[in-house]
């Protein structure tokens, strides 16, 4: 993996195209695409709205969500925040930076639990119509197992195929802040 620090991945968002923004959910990987779409003129693609999800909670089939990502993933300005492993590759590719929230887990699952008394019940801008806030117990539990299942998964994606695509860890609300204030600068 291509770890670069804080400093260089605000230098290189100045300039990049194509993010790709990992992490747990409830970690505040929307929160920081939108914020970096905003400031750089970039689509913000979420897998929830604009890939997963049909209005209901009805989740396309596999071979809808690998075309929707590889045709998404052809566009020249995005950034795509979610952590499917099966449609990492095809992002990857194309992506010329991974910015990767990776808070302690009670962070990410305080991130999630916040949302109730703000969005419960109610459609957040990053998921699909049809698709209001909801907390589950499968949904806390995917949160507290994430980095003993899901992240050794993505890590080891990342390893086999991101070659030299310079990968950002920001393990907290702080790091995050910083990456912002960095690129902010001279923009």
């Amino acid at each position: 993996m291509n770890r670069i620090d804080i400093s260089e991945a605000a230098a290189r968002l100045k300039t990049a195209r194509r993010i790709m923004v990992l992490g747990c959910s409830g970690s505040g990987k929307s929160t920081l695409s939108r914020k970096i779409a905003e400031r750089f003129g970039l689509r913000h693609i979420s897998m929830d709205r604009d890939v997963f999800w049909l209005p209901g909670w009805v989740m396309r089939d596999k071979a809808e969500i690998r075309s929707r990502v590889e045709r998404l993933a052809q566009g020249e300005a995005w950034v795509f925040d979610g952590n499917n492993t099966e449609t990492m590759p095809p992002r990857m590719a194309r992506a010329d930076l991974i910015l990767w929230l990776s808070p302690p887990r009670r962070v990410s699952l305080w991130g999630a639990l916040k949302r109730i008394p703000i969005s419960y019940g109610r459609v957040r801008s990053d998921m699909a119509p049809g698709c209001p806030e909801r907390i589950n117990i499968e949904f806390l539990r995917y949160i507290w197992s994430f980095n003993r299942k899901t992240l050794p998964k993505m890590e080891r994606i990342v390893e086999e195929k991101g070659g030299a695509l310079p990968v950002c860890l920001l393990k907290s609300h702080r790091a995050v802040n910083e990456l912002l204030a960095l690129s902010a600068r001279d923009h």
